[in-house]
């Protein structure tokens, strides 16, 4: 397989510590030449879906290569240490969901991590993102073939966190919050697409259905198309429609987390 010799991290390690200099450390030992990209070390500790989010809408900018994503709340246990191939690309971290919406539904390739020659000895309990995926993602960016690494199994065995649901029917559509980034805008799991079948036209506003309230709320291109303060509804930069505060906080505001359920349709007037 033909790989550049990018390496992506993203993980939940923050910047307080020396976790992530470890991780670059050990990458720049075994593959001097590689390019390292760090995605974010700002993932909400242990958040999953989280991390899958960012990895899943980052990656298709990113060179073809290998993407190592750590965000691991259960390191240590039983829980497998993976790499998966996908077309030009491998993804190295464990098997909890964090890189189940990277792997597309067909073609993929998924190999369990037990090859010790290409770990860290001795390698601790809680710190696998230094010990064995950097060490082992260098390897791979460095030409070693991916069967090298251990035993290949069905991908259909991966760990899968739930997708995104969403729903388009009589007009509406329905989604959920996706993910909450940290100016607080709330990105839903509703597409451009869906916005185009129902409707929906930048310039007229949009009713969002948030359990028993209903917001009508200006449709816009971009924050600064209303005044500080007040909330907007946009498409962003990943094609998904969000929520803003123009100099605010949405999620904070609307009290929407990750998860939450809402409903859209367009609206003629605003009450907001």
């Amino acid at each position: 397989m033909a790989l550049t010799d990018c390496v992506s991290l993203l993980t939940d390690y923050g910047l307080e510590d020396g976790f992530v200099a470890a991780c670059h450390g050990v990458i720049a030992r075994i593959a001097p030449s590689a390019r390292v990209i760090d995605i974010s070390h700002l993932v909400p500790p242990a958040d999953v879906r989280r991390g899958a989010a960012i990895l899943a809408q980052t990656v298709p900018y990113l060179p073809e290569g290998v993407h190592v994503a750590v965000v691991d709340p259960g390191v240590g246990t039983t829980r497998r240490a993976v790499a998966v191939a996908a077309g030009g690309r491998i993804f190295v971290g464990p098997d909890n969901g964090v890189l189940s919406w990277c792997v597309p539904d067909g073609g993929a390739r998924a190999f369990e991590l037990t090859n010790r020659e290409l770990w860290l000895e001795p390698t601790s309990a809680t710190f696998h993102g230094r010990d064995i995926f950097a060490p082992v993602a260098a390897h791979l960016a460095a030409g070693r073939d991916i069967a090298s690494v251990g035993p290949e199994f069905d991908v259909a065995d991966l760990v899968a966190l739930p997708r995104p649901t969403r729903r388009v029917q009589e007009g509406t559509v329905e989604g959920e919050v996706l993910t909450v980034d940290r100016f607080g805008n709330v990105q839903l799991s509703v597409t451009a697409d869906d916005l185009r079948r129902i409707g929906a036209v930048t310039g007229v506003p949009l009713s969002f259905i948030l359990g028993r309230r209903t917001l009508t709320v200006p449709f816009r291109e971009t924050f600064g198309a209303v005044p500080p303060g007040e909330l907007v509804a946009f498409v962003d930069s990943a094609g998904c429609l969000a929520l803003a505060v123009n100099s605010g906080n949405a999620a904070q505001r609307l009290g929407l987390p990750p998860g939450a359920h809402v409903r859209v349709a367009t609206a003629l007037t605003s009450t907001y």
